[in-house]
């Protein structure tokens, strides 16, 4: 009887054994099945940002109508920036450039590098490039903003050049036109009277020499930048420097159209990178472009 009750306590044993092994092989195979993922190979780096570009010609009012009411009042901001135009100056027969992609972010459409070396060690600069007619403003380097603007016409054209923020104004009337009213107007060529303020923006070089914008990029640049440190009437600290680079080509049409053919055209160029490399050297060698507010620090320190 006894031998009886042993021989049944291995056969259940037995059983008890071969579930447990078929059961770990099930879950064995299971996650054999599963793919691994390597962690340390997926790419955390945001998606290069890429689009092409169509130039669109305005053949009616129904046309222009039908184009603004397939975009959003954002998307319609975008394009009008891009094309360096206000609303109220399209009209049939104009041309538009439209991204296929639209995004909300102004910066990925720059025609200015998101790096730029040779302003890392200046704590704020703004650059004006006429041949594509847009500025952008820099913190050690680093695209802050940008967007477009209007500078002078062929006949009043805007010198290139290194200068320095001087004097703003809220409000400044023109010395050429009263009726001209230049809104958050900031000067940086001081005895000539040239500046960036807010004013019409119709698509191309037309001022007297100003720099024209938006009025939102007008008022950044206003509370943003740094004006001259006076005493006396003697300067003691130059303002922010503003970099007016490159050269407008008036025979041909306008660069950004051009977007069409080559997303690269209206990037910067070795001949204007020169240029920023040469306009940075000269403010480092300016001992009035010594940080004002380091200056007053050390003072107090002792």
């Amino acid at each position: 009887m006894k031998q009886q009750y042993f021989r049944l306590s291995l056969i259940f044993l037995g059983l008890f054994l071969f579930i447990i092994s078929a059961c770990n092989k099930n879950i064995q195979e299971k996650e054999e099945a599963v793919p691994r993922v390597q962690l340390d190979t997926i790419s955390m780096e945001p998606p290069v940002f890429t689009t092409t570009y169509r130039l669109d010609s305005i053949s009616s009012r129904e046309h222009l109508d039908s184009l603004k009411n397939s975009f959003s009042e954002e998307e319609r901001k975008l394009v009008y920036t891009l094309n360096r135009i206000d609303e109220n100056r399209i009209k049939p027969g104009n041309k538009l450039i439209i991204p296929d992609s639209l995004v909300s972010d102004l910066n990925l459409y720059a025609p200015f590098p998101k790096v730029l070396s040779p302003l890392d060690s200046i704590s704020k600069t703004v650059v004006i490039s006429q041949r594509v007619q847009a500025f952008a403003l820099y913190e050690n380097g680093n695209l802050l903003r940008w967007g477009p603007v209007s500078t002078g016409k062929q006949s009043t054209g805007t010198p290139a050049g290194l200068y320095y923020g001087n004097y703003k104004a809220k409000r400044k009337i023109s010395t050429i036109d009263e009726s001209w009213i230049m809104p958050y107007y900031f000067n940086f060529m001081n005895f000539e009277g040239i500046g960036t303020h807010e004013y019409s923006l119709p698509g191309y070089p037309a001022s007297h020499g100003c720099v024209r914008m938006y009025r939102d990029d007008a008022k950044y640049i206003y509370d943003w930048a740094n004006m001259w440190q006076l005493e006396s009437d003697v300067i003691v600290q130059n303002g922010t420097p503003f970099m007016v680079i490159g050269e407008y080509d008036y025979k041909e049409i306008q660069p950004w159209f051009k977007l069409a053919e080559d997303t690269k055209l209206n990037e910067l160029n070795p001949s204007e990178i020169d240029t920023l490399n040469n306009y940075a050297q000269r403010y480092k060698n300016d001992p009035l472009n010594f940080e004002f507010e380091n200056l007053k620090e050390t003072d107090i320190m002792l």
